[in-house]
């Protein structure tokens, strides 16, 4: 995971744009993993763009082995 915006959080790494709303869900569901990275810098994720305009990207969940597996899909608005 390397991205110019991260940050630890509750015990878990966050890499790039990631919506609060799956930082929360995060919180709330505890998995046995690193943390949370979208790679990239998606137009309309947090910080880049408005949503009304966003292109698809995903929400990785990064497994403590350093594999990944999606955690939340953004569909193009």
């Amino acid at each position: 995971m390397e991205n110019e915006k991260s940050l630890t959080f509750g015990g878990y790494m966050i890499e790039g744009h990631v919506p609060v709303a799956d930082i929360r869900r995060l919180l709330d569901e505890r998995p046995n993993a690193v943390g949370l990275e979208v790679p990239g810098v998606p137009y309309g994720s947090p910080g880049h763009g408005p949503e009304s305009e966003r292109e698809a990207y995903v929400v990785h969940l990064v497994n403590r082995e350093g594999t990944t597996e999606p955690f939340t899909n953004y569909e193009a608005a």
